[in-house]
């Protein structure tokens, strides 16, 4: 224990800061009588350059660049990191010393095995097309058509209808799948665009993808309207999707009545089916076949290793998850000890402070992610502050207060509260760190600054998660032995 406790400083530092603010209370008692978020301030003033240099420039504002095409090398670079990922996941698979071990080889083999199945893919000469569109706007009439044309090179891989409110990623899984391995979607609209199909085609060519907005129904407008349409159309896409990707068609035409005069001078009604009109989408197809398969096949492609590396990704997010769990467990007791042993409240908050940041340095180094000392104290630092501001130390108090009142604890009452809402404040610290760790994992491919509003919304959700009584039973049930051994009989 002791040689672990010399390779955390922080936790040493900070744990000798409160011993000398307590050795001061001796002399003066109302030197320490600084306030809880006074505290937390000091804590965060010594590190408070790291923290300006994360934040982004007010001046300097994101500006959405078009996409770069997928080209092979960004493919060859898609498959390297998805490599390095599976090895990685393959090394901590043996760190975590996992209950069944012969399953460690099954699972890296399998991810092995969809990466070499999808290099395969690069060279495929076939164009994989898919319809996307809302309720009743005639995809299934348009994938009818389409199969019976006669289009050399293609194939049809699926149709997804969008939600009634909501974009592409609020609908089911199937529909993802279906859309991820098509190389372009023909998106159906029969006029203006809703929010939902304005942003779902954001989000398609976002993610690379190259899609046909086809205007459907033309029939049901007037032969005057239908250009108007049909160029508002354009303009509203043309940040993203270019001028000629917009077409007009009519599926399956509305019947006709038509009335002919005979020979006798009499009245013949009937009822007339027009051709469907698909010229201009099966020209605009037979261009983008001959053109484009490759570039939309490599952009396919490149879509689904990005789709293997987040499952990768997630594999092994469980398994950082597995090890920081006992981590978190460690310094929420050893919060709870410090807490308890301190006779002086207002210096709880310094000795968590310093141990939340030292727990800070060992589940970064878990996560893959580097943080300095001052950096993890500036970060803690802050989440300390929010945890004032939010309440939760007093709620943490007045929760487990009341699941004492039954064990037979005389002076160590006191500091017994103090110390099981340490531990309980310190799990919450801990849990919000993992949950943030693996959203920042699986958001983007470059580190990004870290970012405590995220953070922030983090532990709250944490904290819903974990006040629940049976979860705080058990908490002051372990407490209680660890900090109290002569009470726990009679709990």
């Amino acid at each position: 224990m002791t040689s672990n406790l010399l390779r955390r400083p922080i936790l040493i530092g900070g744990l000798g800061l409160t011993v000398g603010a307590w050795v001061l209370h001796g002399f003066d008692p109302s030197i320490v009588h600084l306030g809880s978020t006074a505290i937390w301030s000091a804590i965060a003033v010594g590190s408070g350059l790291w923290w300006l240099k994360q934040q982004p420039g007010q001046a300097s504002k994101a500006v959405q660049m078009p996409l770069q095409p997928i080209d092979r090398s960004r493919v060859e670079q898609a498959f390297s990191r998805v490599e390095a990922q599976i090895e990685q996941l393959k090394k901590e698979l043996g760190m975590a010393a996992v209950e069944q071990p012969v399953a460690e080889p099954v699972l890296v083999e399998q991810l092995r095995q969809r990466l070499a199945d999808l290099k395969t893919q690069t060279n495929r000469q076939e164009m994989r097309l898919a319809v996307l569109g809302s309720r009743s706007v005639g995809k299934t009439t348009l994938m009818q058509r389409l199969s019976g044309l006669s289009m050399e090179q293609t194939s049809l891989v699926g149709e997804g209808t969008l939600p009634r409110e909501g974009t592409l990623s609020e609908t089911n899984a199937s529909l993802s799948t279906e859309i991820t391995n098509a190389d372009l979607v023909l998106f159906v609209t029969t006029g203006d665009l809703t929010d939902t199909e304005f942003q779902t085609i954001q989000q398609l060519v976002q993610t690379h993808h190259s899609l046909l907005l086809v205007f459907n129904k033309q029939d049901q407008y007037l032969p005057a309207d239908r250009p108007v349409i049909l160029q508002q159309l354009r303009e509203r896409v043309q940040d993203f999707v270019i001028a000629e990707n917009v077409v007009a068609i009519t599926a399956q035409p509305s019947p006709m009545k038509v009335r002919q005069q005979q020979a006798d001078g009499s009245m013949q009604e009937r009822i007339d089916y027009p051709e469907p009109d698909l010229a201009a989408l099966q020209e605009r197809l037979q261009q983008v076949v001959a053109s484009e398969t490759e570039a939309l096949s490599l952009a396919t492609v490149y879509r689904q290793a990005q789709a293997l590396k987040l499952t990768v990704q997630t594999e092994l997010n469980q398994v950082r998850r597995t090890r920081a769990l006992p981590v978190i467990e460690q310094y929420q007791w050893i919060a709870a000890a410090a807490a308890f042993a301190n006779p002086v409240p207002s210096l709880d908050l310094l000795a968590t402070a310093t141990i939340n940041a030292q727990m800070m340095v060992d589940l970064g180094a878990i996560y893959q992610q580097s943080f300095s000392l001052e950096q993890a104290k500036t970060v803690m630092g802050n989440l300390g502050s929010q945890m004032v501001k939010l309440g939760l130390v007093e709620m943490a108090s007045q929760a487990i207060s009341p699941l004492l009142k039954s064990h037979a604890l005389t002076y160590v009452a006191g500091g017994t509260v103090q110390g099981i809402s340490a531990a309980y404040l310190t799990r919450l610290a801990g849990l919000s760190l993992v949950e943030y760790f693996e959203e920042q994992s699986q958001s983007t491919e470059t580190v990004s600054p870290f970012q405590l509003d995220r953070l922030i919304l983090k532990l709250k959700a944490v904290f819903q998660d974990n006040q629940r009584t049976a979860f705080l039973q058990t908490l002051v049930k372990q407490g209680i032995s660890r900090l109290a051994p002569q009470a726990a009989p009679s709990a």
